[in-house]
């Protein structure tokens, strides 16, 4: 009963989720392009992204900043055209390193990571955009700033800090209807003039693109289940 995931034909399984997004797309009224796939590479090795770099996705996302330092450089180096997307949590003693090799940064969450993020933008006279992450679940374990915060931190962002915030992002709670939570970042983005929504991922992004969403976080539909020695 061994499941050889690697064998996971993932150009394949790209070209899948990309037809797919683009009927979600289709049945909202919306032109598929106005739709950015994130294809959520972690864990799994180069093996399982050179074929869906090759097949031309270029936008990634990566959750943890070690990981993605092990086996981005080198791709980037290959394909310079990449964009990286952290979309994991982020500790503020890896903000020199986020700033450095991500190209979006979608989980500022507290003021502590805005702060550090801002300093070292200003260090490395590099100005990455980010999107604020709301825990629309109000999750205690789940990281997000209250929707009810959301406001006075997308301003605290924007205007102290300076910080280049294009969006929001969200993980709805598992067991709660996916669309509710999609409305209420739609709502929070709306009154605040932001235009990128980062929400959906395999399970739910046909119901994310319906509701607005402009990128989509789809590991499992490409990559396959993680792999089994990790």
């Amino acid at each position: 009963m061994s499941d050889h995931t690697p064998s996971v034909d993932t150009a394949a399984a790209l070209a899948e989720v990309q037809a797919a997004i683009a009927r979600a797309a289709r049945e909202a009224a919306r032109a598929p392009e106005s739709v950015t796939l994130v294809a959520v590479s972690k864990v799994h090795g180069e093996d399982r992204i050179l074929p869906v770099l090759t097949a031309g996705q270029r936008v990634f996302g990566e959750n943890r900043v070690q990981e993605a330092q092990g086996k981005w450089p080198a791709l980037k180096a290959r394909f310079p055209d990449v964009e990286l997307h952290l979309i994991g949590p982020l500790q503020s003693n890896k903000a020199k390193e986020a700033v450095a090799l991500f190209d979006v940064i979608e989980t500022v969450d507290r003021d502590k990571i805005a702060v550090a993020l801002a300093a070292e933008m200003d260090k490395q006279g590099r100005r990455v955009p980010v999107l604020v992450q709301v825990n629309t679940g109000r999750e205690p374990q789940k990281a997000g700033i209250a929707p009810d915060e959301a406001d006075a931190f997308i301003a605290r962002c924007r205007d102290d800090l300076g910080l280049d915030v294009r969006g929001l992002m969200c993980i709805p709670p598992v067991d709660e209807e996916p669309a509710l939570h999609f409305a209420l970042l739609r709502e929070i983005a709306r009154r605040n003039g932001l235009e990128v929504l980062s929400m959906g991922m395999s399970d739910d992004f046909p119901t994310a693109i319906a509701l607005g969403a402009t990128h989509v976080r789809v590991g499992t539909a490409i990559f396959g289940s993680r792999p089994t020695a990790d």
